[in-house]
């Protein structure tokens, strides 16, 4: 099929990266003229494993291609996908004006045989709004636009794997034909039948994924009460964290039992500095704004994020509690991205301990191996350092902020030798705690005794 992707942000590149590795003809259009050229110039402009190989592997064999002009990839197309980001504002609202922009620009080039597939994450009923935008900047009936929603479920750092070998697709459609357009857009996928790209060939054997048909507004529904269960799961663990810190149990031994329910299950369960990134904060936030708007009960909701704004603060005090004097004291800084495997700082625990830090006279020396660039483009006043080992040097404390593999292969005994005062302070439960107390580290993570 030939499929145009509007908007080439982290969710549109993707998205374009993994359809024309299946077998599709993909053309990626931005109005960020900059970004293109990046783009048709061969450069990255994120780091997401595996991307720039599929990227440029779809170039050579032409079956991609960048673009400024959406109304030219839309009319070329049989398939848009709307990429384009709907940002969070402060007063906890939407901003819909890049979304609007894009209907503006591709509603010439809409008729019945196109479908316009949402593919990002948006309150329920934008589908209808987006539908009646789009014949009114065309000057078409209604009823010759088709709309549907496709929500991605991508984690950045897996987001070729989680598009390629997904649990569900899910659909939200107002006509069966559409649904069935979408059914042949995912059939290599649905049929695992591709050249897999993460995998270079062939993959370990998976279960295939399901195709899950709903209403647009059952789909639009699903993504935000999925990232929100998620969200509270996270906040959970992290309640049970502080609780087995005062009891002395094992926050890592509860969650691995609790997991194991089959009702319940492990992922998510995780006790550290709480969750960040640019997504699920801002889809918990504008769910909340949503369900407060109509009058449901939003205790739950409240309750998770609250939870979660305190997690930095919960672990400065432990920063507090074991350094004791913070002024002047030179401690490193481990992880700066959001998350493993990615150079994505927005809405990073990390960075808002730097802050805090910071403020309190401690002299911070991060290191993490792909958001660093980033970072300091941001915060200039961040001091960066070629590796872990140069962080750790003469370092009063050692803070791992960021679950990077990485970290875990680093040689302790030498840090432990370069460190002023050997103590590590492990935010994401990463590290063994008697494998450390044996190398003669002071060592603290969360809910874990020792």
């Amino acid at each position: 099929m030939r499929v145009a992707v509007i908007g080439s942000g982290h969710v549109g590149l993707v998205a374009g990266g993994c359809l024309a590795a299946i077998g599709h003809h993909v053309v990626c259009a931005d109005r960020d003229a900059t970004l293109i050229a990046e783009l048709q110039a061969g450069r990255l402009p994120i780091y997401e494993p595996h991307l720039g190989g599929a990227l440029c592997k779809a170039r050579e064999e032409g079956r991609l291609a960048f673009t400024e002009n959406s109304l030219q990839a839309a009319t070329s197309a049989d398939i848009i996908l709307l990429c384009v980001g709907v940002p969070q504002l402060e007063t906890g609202h939407v901003d819909f004006s890049a979304l609007d922009e894009a209907a503006r620009q591709i509603a010439p080039a809409i008729d019945s045989h196109k479908l316009v597939v949402l593919r990002t994450t948006v309150p329920v009923q934008t589908g209808e709004q987006l539908r009646h935008l789009l014949a009114v900047y065309g000057h078409k009936p209604e009823e010759h636009i088709h709309v549907a929603a496709n929500p991605q479920f991508l984690r950045e750092g897996t987001a070729m794997d989680d598009f390629l070998h997904p649990d569900r697709i899910l659909v939200g459609v107002a006509e069966s034909a559409s649904a069935q357009r979408l059914r042949e857009v995912y059939a290599p996928i649905l049929e695992s039948k591709f050249f897999c790209p993460v995998h270079a060939g062939s993959c370990p054997p998976r279960p295939r994924p399901e195709l899950l048909v709903t209403n647009i507004q059952s789909a639009e529904l699903i993504k935000y009460v999925t990232n929100s269960f998620l969200a509270l799961k996270i906040s959970y663990a992290n309640v049970l964290a502080d609780l087995c810190e005062q009891l002395g149990a094992n926050i890592q031994e509860v969650c691995r039992a609790m997991g194991l329910d089959a009702r319940i299950g492990p992922k998510f369960l995780d006790a550290g500095l709480g969750f960040g990134g640019p997504r699920l904060p801002k889809d918990l936030q504008a769910f909340l704004k949503f369900v407060v708007s109509t009058g449901v009960e939003s205790g739950i909701l409240l309750g998770t994020d609250r939870v979660n704004r305190t997690r930095v603060d919960s672990f400065f005090r432990k920063i507090e509690k074991c350094v004791w004097v913070l002024k002047e004291k030179r401690i490193a800084l481990l992880g700066l991205a959001y998350t493993p495997n990615t150079d994505d700082i927005r809405g990073s625990p990390s960075i808002e301990l730097w802050r805090r830090l910071t403020a309190a006279g401690v002299l911070v020396c991060a290191y993490d191996p792909r958001a660093m660039a980033n970072a300091c483009e941001e915060n200039p006043t961040l001091t960066c350092v070629a590796d872990a080992y140069q962080a750790a040097d003469r370092a009063d404390a050692l803070i791992i902020a960021t679950e990077c593999e990485e970290f875990v292969k680093l040689d302790w005994k030498r840090i432990h030798g370069l460190m002023a005062r050997p103590t590590v302070l492990d935010g994401r439960n990463l590290l063994s705690p008697s494998a450390m107390l044996a190398l003669g580290f002071e060592y603290h993570s969360v809910g874990r005794p020792g």
